[in-house]
């Protein structure tokens, strides 16, 4: 069986901006833009000075110099800052060092897709939804042209996922075999995406509790995105809520910056404040949404047949709601200094 959910999204005809209430229409017009995580990046990292960047430098150790860390990176060399900030992903090596754990499975396992279209794809702006027995795909328009989509399923057999990831192709299929009764027009935009965009993700997640015993900064080092708070992608706010900690935490670190000059332990002092400020401000919000976001997508994804009468019948203005309610966040703005 496979059960379509929808949500109604009003579309600005002028641009790709997309807005959306949920089925009642009771939590009021809410700004939704679905970005290509490439070319926003591509976006950020040409604003940065030539040379700022630089690429195929994992951090391998960390060590204490006096009041800065030395950075010892895969190619040999090394950098000596005054502050290290985390942005390494799930796996990061900045987060071991403080403490944390490696991400959590949670049981589930992903891949999404991308695709350009060379005709308008026609489709109203909703974002479609369907489950089915131990999977979930959803469907959104991002403008006239592209189409974004996702499917994540509970796994039965561990050595069929271990084939799956080793083949791109074997991957497409099993997707597409899942969703055989979805609609044609509607499953032409997976069976037209590459090859190269299917990639098996299991899902992980770091625990809440753990942000709520653990440093998030000590000293002149801290955690952003998924280094600091990996999650289930069910609230789509992991990349959005990455954004929110640059911008905090450039608003925290500015204040240290922006003082007359200082150096040595002064200067430690003040960026060691600046940076617990920081972590104070994004503690709880991260804990929200790792939690809700496990929370929302155990339901969505149940395999209980009692769960999922609840999920369709009681509970899709629920869940609607816990989408709108993170996704409308004002982590407030940049200050001149």
């Amino acid at each position: 069986m496979l059960k379509l959910v929808t949500t109604s999204l009003i579309s600005g005809k002028e641009t790709s901006r997309t807005s959306f209430k949920d089925k009642k229409g009771k939590h009021g017009s809410h700004e939704v833009r679905c970005v290509r995580r490439q070319l926003m990046l591509e976006a950020i990292a040409n604003e940065l000075p030539s040379g700022t960047i630089r690429y195929m430098s994992k951090v391998v150790a960390i060590q204490e110099s006096g009041f800065s860390k030395i950075l010892h990176l895969t190619d040999g060399a090394t950098i000596k800052t005054k502050v290290l900030i985390g942005s390494d992903g799930i796996n990061s090596i900045v987060a071991k060092w403080l403490g944390f754990k490696e991400a959590s499975p949670i049981g589930r396992y992903a891949t999404r897709g991308y695709v350009e279209l060379k005709n308008t794809h026609k489709l109203e702006p909703l974002f479609m939804q369907y489950f089915g027995k131990g999977f979930r795909a959803g469907v959104i328009p991002c403008d006239d042209k592209c189409v974004y989509w996702f499917f994540t399923w509970t796994p039965t057999i561990k050595e069929h996922q271990k084939e799956l990831a080793q083949d791109p192709a074997k991957l497409k299929q099993y997707v597409l075999s899942k969703l055989e009764k979805m609609p044609s027009y509607v499953r032409s935009f997976i069976d037209h995406t590459e090859l190269d965009a299917f990639h098996l993700a299991p899902l992980r997640h770091r625990h809440p509790w753990e942000l709520l015993m653990k440093n998030i900064s000590e000293g002149n080092v801290s955690l952003v995105g998924d280094a600091l708070h990996p999650m289930a992608p069910d609230l789509a706010q992991g990349g959005c809520s990455a954004l929110e900690d640059g911008v905090v935490l450039a608003r925290c670190l500015a204040e240290a910056f922006s003082k007359n000059p200082m150096e040595g332990e002064e200067e430690y002092k003040l960026i060691e404040a600046c940076l617990k400020k920081y972590a104070n401000e994004r503690r709880w919000r991260c804990i929200d949404l790792i939690t809700r976001s496990y929370i929302v997508g155990s339901i969505q994804q149940s395999g209980s047949k009692l769960t999922n009468f609840f999920r369709d019948e009681v509970l899709a203005t629920f869940l609607a709601h816990q989408l709108l309610q993170k996704i409308d966040f004002d982590c407030d703005q940049l200050k001149e200094f």
